[in-house]
C-alpha cells in the first residue's frame, strides 16, 4: 500500500472554473488502449483463429474466458505482490509483461500455447488497472474521481472503437497473427509514454498487513460491490463475445461489415464511459443503478432489433453507451466503501470482477449456443443475468441509505450536548 497523495499534488483549481485535469491521466489512457485491444481484439478474429487453429467456435470463445480468469486470478496475487514497489514502477513493469504475452500469441503454433500466452498477457491486466485507478483518483480533487477513473477509461473504450476494428481488418487482410504484433507494438509505445508522463510517487511505500488490507476488502458493501461487478456485467460478454456470428448468422450481415459495426459499439462505449463518470460524480448511488437499468433494457430489447439491420446497428451501439456507463459507477463504488488500506487491492479485485463477469458471459453465451435454445437467445439471457446485478445494486443503495441514517442519529445526542454547552 501506498501513501495517498497530499493536496500539493492535485491540479490547481482556476477562479470560476474546474481543475484542468493532469496530463499523467493521459498516459494511463494509453496503457488502458494497449490493454483493451489486446483483451476485446479476438472478438472479432473467432471465426479465423477457429479456422486456422482447428477447433469449434465454443473453444475459441474460450480464449476470452482464459483471458478473464486470467484477470480475476493475477489481479489480487499481483497487487499483493508489488505492495511495496512504487506505482509508476508496477505500471512499467505490467505494460512489458503485456508487451511479452503479446509476442507469445503472435507466434503461437496451436491452441494450447495461445491459450497460456493470452493468459500471460492478462495477468497485467487487472493490477494495472486497479492500481491505475488509484493513481487517477489521487492526481485530481475529490467531486472529480469518477471523471478521472472515466478518463482512464476511455483508453478501453477508444481500444474497442479503434483497436478492435483495426484489428479485425488487419486479421482478415493478413491473417490474425499480423493483428498480435501490432498490439505487441502497442504495448511498446504505452510503456514508453507511461515511463516519460507519469510522475514518480512523491513518498516511499508503507507496507501494510495482509490482513488489514484483507479485511478493508471484506466489508459487506465492498463485497457487494464486486458481486454486482460479475453479475452487471457478465450480460455484456455474453453477447458481446459471439457478435461477429450473431451479426452474419442473424442479422444477415457479411463479414466486411463487422468491422464498420464495432465501430459503432466503441463510439457508443466511450459517450457512455464519459456519461457514467458525471452522473456518479454527482449520485453514485442513482447512477449504479439507473445504468444497470439502461443495460438490461437494451440487451432485453435488442432480442427483438436483431432481425432488422438499421436496428442492429443502432442496438449495437445503444449496447456500447449502456455498458460502459457502468464502468465509472461499478469501479468508485468499490473505492468509496473500502477503507484506503485496501483501495489497491479492492480496485484491482473490481478489475478482476469485471472480468470474471466476461468470462462468465463468454461460456454462458457458449453454453446457451452450444445446448440451446441457440445464438438467437443469448441477447434476453444476458438481460437476466444483469438484472440480477441490479438487484444487489438496489440492495446495496438501500443499506447504504440505512447506514448514513443510523450514523447521524448516532451524532444528534452528542451535538446536543455540544449545542447546550
Amino acid at each position: 500500500m501506498h501513501a495517498p497523495s497530499s493536496s500539493a499534488d492535485l491540479p490547481a483549481r482556476p477562479a470560476g472554473g474546474r481543475a484542468r485535469l493532469p496530463v499523467a491521466l493521459y498516459a494511463l489512457t494509453v496503457g488502458a488502449f494497449g490493454i483493451g485491444t489486446t483483451e476485446f481484439v479476438i472478438m472479432g478474429l473467432l471465426l479465423q483463429v477457429a479456422a486456422d487453429l482447428q477447433v469449434g467456435l465454443a473453444a475459441a470463445g474460450l480464449l476470452i474466458s482464459g483471458y478473464a480468469l486470467g484477470v480475476f486470478v493475477g489481479a489480487p496475487v499481483l497487487t499483493i505482490a508489488t505492495g511495496r514497489m512504487p506505482r509508476k514502477a508496477v505500471l512499467v513493469a505490467l505494460m512489458l509483461i503485456f508487451t511479452l504475452g503479446n509476442i507469445v500469441c503472435a507466434i503461437a503454433p496451436n491452441y494450447t500455447v495461445l491459450m497460456i500466452a493470452r493468459v500471460i498477457t492478462s495477468l497485467a491486466h487487472g493490477t494495472f488497472f486497479g492500481v491505475g485507478a488509484v493513481v487517477a483518483t489521487g492526481l485530481v480533487p475529490q467531486d472529480r474521481k469518477a471523471s478521472a477513473i472515466s478518463i482512464m477509461f476511455t483508453g478501453l473504450t477508444v481500444a474497442t472503437l479503434l483497436g478492435v476494428p483495426a484489428g479485425a481488418w488487419l486479421g482478415l487482410q493478413f491473417g490474425w497473427r499480423s493483428t498480435f504484433w501490432a498490439v505487441a507494438a502497442i504495448g511498446v509505445i504505452a510503456t514508453v509514454v507511461i515511463a516519460a508522463l507519469v510522475p514518480r510517487d512523491r513518498a516511499k511505500p508503507e507496507p501494510v498487513a495482509l490482513r488489514r488490507e484483507l479485511s478493508a476488502v471484506l466489508h459487506p458493501q465492498v463485497l457487494l460491490g464486486l458481486l454486482m461487478t460479475v453479475l452487471g456485467f457478465a450480460g455484456v460478454f455474453t453477447v458481446y463475445t459471439f457478435i461477429q456470428p450473431i451479426l452474419t448468422s442473424i442479422s444477415g450481415f457479411g463479414e466486411a461489415a463487422v468491422s464498420p459495426i464495432l465501430l459503432v459499439f466503441g463510439g457508443g462505449m466511450i459517450l457512455g464511459n464519459l456519461i457514467g463518470g458525471r452522473f456518479a460524480d454527482k449520485r453514485l448511488a442513482p447512477a449504479l443503478i439507473a445504468t444497470l437499468i439502461a443495460l438490461a433494457a437494451v440487451l432485453g430489447v435488442m432480442t427483438f432489433a436483431l432481425h432488422d439491420k438499421i436496428a442492429t446497428v443502432a442496438f449495437v451501439g445503444l449496447l456500447g453507451v449502456a455498458a460502459f456507463a457502468t464502468v465509472p459507477p461499478l469501479q468508485l463504488w468499490v473505492l468509496q466503501k473500502t477503507d484506503p488500506a485496501g483501495q489497491n487491492l479492492a480496485s484491482s479485485l473490481n478489475i478482476g470482477a469485471f472480468n470474471l463477469g466476461n468470462a462468465l458471459g463468454a461460456w454462458l453465451g457458449g453454453a446457451v449456443i452450444e445446448h440451446g435454445p441457440g445464438l438467437g437467445a443469448v441477447t434476453w439471457v444476458a438481460a437476466l443475468v444483469t438484472l440480477s446485478g441490479l438487484v444487489l445494486a438496489v440492495v446495496a443503495a438501500r443499506l447504504d441509505a440505512k447506514g448514513r441514517v443510523v450514523t447521524e442519529h448516532a451524532g444528534e445526542p452528542a451535538a446536543a450536548v455540544a449545542c447546550a454547552g
